[in-house]
């Protein structure tokens, strides 16, 4: 093994280290000081945003000097609006209830042995993620609130933007007699670093990519530390026969047109062939104002001019203003559609029929199945959870928006009086 390797590997094992360590004296914090500790990073970034909007520049420079793709470089961005959303996600999540030490069930056994299954944290999380900055500051402030300690290795392209936002956070620690080590940031963005991390299992209790499909692959095929995975969107809208002609269009084109490089963006619109002659014309037109390129079938391309969809557009995450478009011949042919191309992340059904609704929201396999609102609603700050972690597409052990509950496991506390097993 080369030196630069061992050098690597006892850089991940020391962080590790600490982060064990800092998990130790996390579990003993009260809630109130958690909570005034959030309070404190909150007001920090927001005084420090002028500080960070310049780090992030440094980044975005960067960024498009490397043409990187239009998705990434939109997820880089930290304005003024996205740092005041990400300090307010922080205080959201200081003022949610505390999920460690809560009593999920207790039972009284008749040998007089009483028993709590209680949730605790999960540990050390590592969080792998790539472009998105605000990452650093949901995960830190999610860790926390849970008594979790968090080690974070952002990607390359924002560095510096993750490096601002990290001191700025440590720096409140510090202040509020908290283990700086709860929030460690990995700052070496050499690729072999990820796959030392990944190995610690007994040190490391979660590893939490976001990212690229090829990326959580990667990590999860490496692993020896359990992995949550924040997949794909492959996101669906279903315009079924009985659809509201106005919530159809302007749920559909917020759910592509809104943010189309994200996660929870629309890739593919379904529509039912009784409500396509009615509907698509008006629809279509109007996402042709807002600059998306449609592909679609043969049916579709009758109504509309544009490009042929091919099999490989049904299973693409195009992150972009691209969208595939089918019509389809039943709720089931829908149904049956996303189960085949989907990623189980988010998917909608628009529809005044309730059978139809509940056939829906029943039989797709997904995270987030929606009846009549946007799929832009599958995230941590919509859903009441003050922020996310990630949005798991898994069903163990935790399944859509992660936040403070999901970042949570349990034990069973049990009292007695002296008994013992015959």
């Amino acid at each position: 093994m080369t030196e630069h390797k061992k050098e690597l590997q006892k850089q991940v094992f020391d962080i590790a280290k600490n982060a064990v360590n800092a998990s130790r004296l996390m579990s003993g914090i009260e809630s109130a000081h958690k909570r005034e500790t959030l309070i404190k990073i909150a007001d920090r970034l927001d005084k420090k945003s002028d500080d960070i909007k310049f780090k992030n520049e440094i980044d975005m420079e960067a960024a498009r000097e490397d043409s990187l793709p239009d998705a990434m470089i939109d997820r880089l961005i930290l304005d003024e609006a996205r740092i005041k959303s990400m300090t307010d996600g922080i205080r959201e999540v200081a003022s949610l209830d505390d999920p460690v030490g809560q009593i999920i069930e207790t039972r009284d056994r008749p040998n007089g042995i009483k028993i709590e299954k209680v949730r605790v944290p999960l540990g050390v999380i590592g969080i792998i993620y790539e472009s998105r900055p605000n990452v650093t500051a949901d995960a830190a402030s999610l860790c926390l609130m849970s008594s979790n300690v968090v080690i974070l290795r952002g990607g390359s392209e924002a560095l510096n933007s993750n490096l601002a936002i990290g001191h700025l956070v440590r720096d409140a620690l510090a202040e509020s007699d908290i283990p700086v080590n709860a929030v460690q940031i990995i700052d070496n963005t050499d690729r072999e670093i990820i796959g030392y991390l990944t190995t610690l299992a007994g040190m490391v209790d979660v590893i939490i990519p976001r990212g690229s499909q090829e990326m959580i692959n990667s990590v999860s095929r490496g692993s020896a530390v359990p992995v949550i995975g924040h997949g794909e969107g492959l996101c669906h809208t279903y315009i079924s026969t009985t659809a509201d002609k106005k919530k159809a269009i302007q749920i559909s084109l917020n759910a592509k047109v809104q943010r189309p490089g994200v996660c929870n963006a629309m890739e593919t619109l379904l529509v039912h062939r009784e409500a396509a002659e009615k509907i698509l014309p008006e629809l279509c037109e109007k996402m042709a104002e807002a600059g998306v390129e449609m592909r679609g079938d043969k049916k579709v391309r009758r109504l509309y001019d544009m490009t042929d969809a091919t099999k490989k557009d049904w299973s693409t995450e195009y992150l972009a203003l691209i969208l595939s478009i089918k019509i389809v011949e039943s709720t089931e042919e829908a149904i049956n559609h996303i189960e085949r191309y989907g990623s189980k992340h988010s998917d909608a059904i628009i529809t005044e029929d309730k059978a139809d609704a509940e056939k829906f929201l029943n039989e797709v396999d997904s995270a987030s199945v929606y009846v009549n609102a946007s799929t832009r609603f599958t995230d941590g700050n919509q859903m009441g959870l003050g922020a996310e972690i990630g949005i798991s597409n898994q069903k163990l052990h935790a399944r859509g928006p992660m936040g403070l509950k999901e970042l949570t496991s349990y034990k069973y506390k049990l009292r007695g009086s002296g008994q013992i097993r015959r």
